[in-house]
């Protein structure tokens, strides 16, 4: 038996009801951003989100060092711990996000655990990965290693709940919002709690998953892990989890209170997400319309765009997003900085750009232009 599905309440249906046309919207925003930086924004919400994935097991990389590990760079502010936490998650998100429009899909055992291999592959074999755990598993209260805040199922029991939990993937409950049942799935996971760790980053990467295989948006516009991630927001997911999973597992518990906690992140982060996009939409215009009194070419805007957006590009970033040769961004990077444009930080090993003293500065405001996010529940 699984936790269930609950009946929503009128409340919890409309707030539904407008993430759902929140979603219908930024998907045609997306739709009519330019290419270019539309994939600089996707790799940058991937960043944010495996930044607050990780932050919340308590491994802690800046989202703009994550977006440079993705690329390849490896002189970053991190650990080497924290870089391979990073790079494990980077890769099992990859295929995440590959899954969402693959045919002839369908949920299994084997998937989870692949996953999980690709997520902590690099601790096997001091940590077993890939594998259901053989032992008995005690999850401790944040900030006391000595209270015990969850004990999961017996080993035991995992192939049958796991097994279940697989059915309940391919054919449970299809009839209900993929919202809803990627909040269940993701319920079910981490209190099955099946690995002897990397069990929270699984369930978050599941409830993706889910969300993605719905189609109404690429998965990186559809994940919660960063709002998750967002200090005030992990402690309330934690709280909830406690709450409706109980301190062992117990299935037969009400689940709504999960739904409604879901439900306010998808709202939020679907405007958080909004508002970037139009953020973003309006720096690439001005930068353009910029363009020529600078004399600046239209591939080196991508530099600048990032600049303004994120605070820094570095040189092997911009290379790969507009496929050039490492000379010809170099030479970019040179002009854009000889310029006034940009200005060069750090030596050769390890240098970004910031921004310059010539950087348009009405573009810097337009980046960090604030807005207000609203909640639903008290509308």
């Amino acid at each position: 038996m699984l936790y269930r599905t609950p009946r929503l309440q009128p409340a919890d249906q409309k707030v539904l009801d407008e993430i759902d046309g929140l979603r219908e919207q930024l998907r045609h925003a997306v739709q009519q951003v330019p290419r270019k930086w539309e994939l600089d924004l996707r790799k940058a919400l991937t960043a944010g989100a495996i930044a607050a994935s990780n932050t919340i097991e308590g491994y802690r990389v800046d989202a703009k060092d994550v977006a440079d590990l993705m690329d390849g760079e490896r002189e970053v502010d991190a650990s080497e711990e924290n870089k391979a936490e990073t790079l494990a998650y980077q890769q099992a998100m990859t295929y995440i996000q590959s899954l969402h429009d693959a045919p002839d899909f369908r949920y299994s055992k084997g998937l989870l655990n692949g996953l999980h291999w690709m997520l902590q592959g690099h601790h096997h074999p001091l940590t077993t990965a890939g594998q259901w755990r053989r032992t008995a598993i005690r999850i401790t209260a944040p900030g006391d290693e000595l209270a015990t805040d969850y004990e999961g199922p017996d080993h035991e029991l995992l192939p049958d709940l796991t097994g279940e939990l697989v059915t309940w993937l391919n054919e449970g409950d299809l009839d209900h919002h993929v919202l809803v049942r990627a909040a269940m799935a993701h319920l079910n996971l981490v209190k099955i709690h099946p690995w002897s760790d990397g069990n929270g980053r699984m369930s978050r990467s599941l409830q993706t998953l889910v969300i993605a295989r719905g189609g109404v948006l690429a998965p990186e516009f559809s994940s919660i892990e960063e709002w998750l991630g967002m200090p005030g927001n992990t402690w309330e997911y934690y709280k909830v989890l406690r709450e409706v999973g109980g301190p062992v597992w117990s299935p037969e518990r009400g689940t709504l209170p999960w739904i409604k906690f879901n439900l306010l992140a998808y709202h939020q982060q679907t405007q958080r997400v909004q508002h970037r996009v139009d953020r973003s939409n309006d720096c690439w215009i001005q930068l353009m319309e910029a363009a020529d009194d600078f004399g600046v070419t239209e591939r080196q805007l991508t530099a600048l765009h990032e600049v303004a957006m994120v605070g820094r590009v570095r040189r092997s970033r911009y290379e790969k997003a507009e496929a050039l040769n490492t000379q010809q961004a170099t030479r970019d990077l040179q002009a854009l900085t000889k310029a006034g444009l940009l200005t060069a930080v750090g030596q050769t090993r390890g240098r970004h750009y910031t921004a310059g003293p010539r950087f348009p500065r009405h573009v810097l405001d337009t980046a960090q232009r604030r807005h207000t996010i609203t909640d639903p529940y008290a509308a």
